[in-house]
This record gives C-alpha cells, sequence and structure tokens, in this order.
C-alpha cells in the first residue's frame, strides 16, 4: 500500500522543496503523512470546495501549486477561506500538498513544459540559484573506485547539467596508523601503513548531503573513510528561474504571438511594442515571471513570456525586447499536467483526478 509520505518522498526526488524561495510555503501543509494514500485531487488553488471535492470523490490528499498558507497563522477561527479550508482539511483527513517554487526553480517543471509546447528547443536556465552546490573529495583503494562511484553517483552526485557521473580522478598514496581500538581493513595495528589510493572529486546538491555520505561510509571498504566536503561558488545550472532556449527556425513575430495564443489556449494576450524583428530566442518564466525580463533581455533573448508585468517595464522593453504577459494561471494551468502524468505513471493503485472546482480568479468581459 502507498502512503501520503511515499507519494511526497517521490515527488520531492523530482522537485526539492530546498531549491524553494525563501518566502515559500512548499511541502506538506496538512495531513497525517503516515495514511494509506486513497485518491489524489490536483488543483492550481486550494479553497473549500476543492476540500469538499476531494471529500466526495473520497481522496484524502490535494497538490496544489499555490500553498494555502503563505504567513503565519495567528488562529484558526474559520474568519477567511484561507481558515475555513484547513480547518475542513484537517477535520476530514485530508492532507494538503504545495508544489510550488520548487517546480518553478526546478528545470523539468513548468518552463519545461511551456517550452516544450512552444518548440523551444536547447533550453538553459535563465538565473541559476547560487549555494546549492557542494564538492566532494574522498580517497579510496584503487580495486574499490568502481564500488563507490557507481554507490555515491546512484545517491546523486556527478551530476552537471546534462551529464551525469561526472568525476575527477588522481593516483597517489595515502598512509595511516591504526589505533588499538580498530579493525583496518588494511595493514596493522599501531604500524605506519602505505596504501595505493586514488582521490575521488565530484560535486553534489547541497540538500544530497547526508545521503550521499551514508553511500559513501556504506560502500567504502575502509573503517573511517577520508573525505572532505566543501562549499561551492557555483551556481546550479539545473535549479533556478525561468528558461531561455531557440526555435529551429525564425519566425514572425504576430505568426508567433497567435501560436503562444493557440498552443497555451489563452484568449486574450498583452504585449510591448511589435518591433518588426524576427523571434528566435524565447525566454519564458510561468506565473509571477515579470522580475526576469531585465535578465532576459541581457541573455538578448527576442521575446520573453512571463505574466504580471508593470506597466514600466512595457515601457523599457521598446525597441529592446518583445515582452508577453500571458496571464499568471494561463501559464500554470500545466502543473496539473505535469504531477499527473509522473504519478499515473510510476503509481498504479490510488486514483489521480483534475480538480473542477477552481478556476482562473481573473475575470474579464
Amino acid at each position: 500500500m502507498t502512503t501520503i509520505k511515499h507519494l511526497i518522498t517521490f515527488i520531492e526526488q523530482q522537485f526539492p522543496p530546498q531549491v524553494q524561495e525563501s518566502y515559500d510555503n512548499s511541502g506538506i501543509i496538512t495531513g497525517n503523512i503516515n495514511d494509506i494514500l486513497k485518491g489524489v485531487i490536483l488543483t492550481i488553488d486550494i479553497d473549500e470546495e476543492v476540500v469538499q471535492e476531494a471529500i466526495d470523490k473520497n481522496c484524502n490528499m490535494i497538490i496544489a501549486h499555490h500553498p494555502i498558507i503563505f504567513r503565519p497563522l495567528h488562529s484558526l477561527t474559520g474568519k477567511n477561506y484561507i481558515e475555513r479550508t484547513v480547518i475542513k482539511a484537517i477535520k476530514n483527513d485530508i492532507a494538503i500538498y504545495a508544489a510550488h517554487t520548487s517546480v518553478d526553480n526546478s528545470y523539468n517543471g513548468l518552463n519545461k513544459i511551456i517550452c516544450d509546447i512552444l518548440n523551444v528547443k536547447n533550453t538553459k536556465i535563465i538565473d541559476p540559484k547560487p549555494d546549492l552546490l557542494y564538492k566532494l573529495i574522498t580517497f579510496v583503494p584503487s580495486e574499490y573506485v568502481n564500488q563507490v562511484k557507481t554507490a555515491i553517483f546512484e545517491a546523486g552526485a556527478g551530476k552537471i547539467g546534462n551529464y551525469d557521473s561526472c568525476s575527477f580522478s588522481t593516483k597517489g598514496t595515502g598512509s595511516f596508523k591504526a589505533g588499538d581500538n580498530t579493525n583496518p581493513f588494511v595493514g596493522k595495528k599501531n604500524i605506519q601503513h602505505f596504501e595505493e589510493e586514488v582521490r575521488i572529486e565530484t560535486i553534489f546538491p547541497s540538500f544530497l548531503k547526508n545521503k550521499i555520505i551514508n553511500q559513501l561510509i556504506n560502500s567504502h571498504p575502509y573503517e573511517e573513510p577520508a573525505f572532505d566536503i566543501y562549499p561551492l561558488i557555483n551556481k546550479h545550472q539545473q535549479f533556478g528561474a525561468g528558461l531561455i532556449g531557440e526555435l529551429n527556425t525564425e519566425t514572425d513575430e504576430i505568426e508567433f504571438l497567435q501560436q503562444i495564443k493557440q498552443k497555451l489556449k489563452i484568449k486574450c494576450l498583452k504585449h510591448s511594442e511589435i518591433l518588426g524583428k524576427k523571434i528566435k530566442k524565447v525566454a519564458v518564466c510561468t506565473g509571477a515571471g515579470s522580475f526576469l525580463m531585465y535578465k532576459a533581455m541581457t541573455l538578448r533573448a527576442d521575446i520573453f513570456i512571463a505574466a504580471e508585468f508593470k506597466y514600466n517595464q512595457f515601457l523599457d522593453a521598446k525597441n529592446e525586447i518583445l515582452i508577453v504577459d500571458a496571464g499568471h494561471y494561463e501559464t500554470e494551468i500545466f502543473i496539473k499536467n505535469i504531477f499527473y502524468e509522473l504519478i499515473t505513471k510510476n503509481f498504479t493503485n490510488f486514483a489521480v483526478e483534475f480538480s473542477q472546482k477552481f478556476s482562473n480568479p481573473v475575470k474579464s468581459l
């Protein structure tokens, strides 16, 4: 039987909560993670109606993009829809899980979906996250190098962009003297020993540190393996805001705007002045991604697709870049597809359904 914890663990292997923004509240919000999973409702936002929908469909977990709780609750009296939603979920043993900027900041998240739909290729993160990378250095007897490498790579070390199992090795001589209370793999107690070893260097994301250290210790033949871990100032190329890539062929601006409307099923687009240029390099940041506009300009994007642009940004874009406000909800609606495909491909013993209750809160005539 699959528990809520099993599903959360799987989700967080794809979209680590450690890469979310500091203001965010991705993760489990209500519910007992040890409960057996009966069914999942997928939604962008959540309110009392979505919780009732879960009750009616016998689903005990809701996965939402936007957290129902962004700021601390100082009471639970039901005075607003947030408190009423949380109370209703708790009373009915429904787990609420939010996957917000943890998905936004992951390479295979929402921005990749939009790029795939628009046929944008060779994509890279626009603003990679800093302070996520560590370097591991360890020393292994020559005949055990492959065993240790395999173990730490399986734990998630050695990934650089689209490459994995990356490392560097150099040969050398290690020395040690085993004490009385030891059980040395090689050498004898109280005698200085010299061993031909290989120095292995690789990198890993900080949030995998404990897992990788455990794998290193369990796979290493020595009783006390020597290793060093250093924080790096390199930015992680698989986590960060926005994506930028290229179309296979240059496309007319109006034609590409029509493609955006059609493929993303958007009724109305707001955009800056048409520049009379061809579109080749495309930048995307779903939701409230307008903060990346100037970064997209620096990277010489021809067009930047996001939402919640300010008036002055449309002025600043003049003669520089075509910006498109495709709507916050409209660019994030595909979050449900991401989770539906991810979950149904890997779990078959519970129902996964799209919520039919919550629609775009922004209305227009």
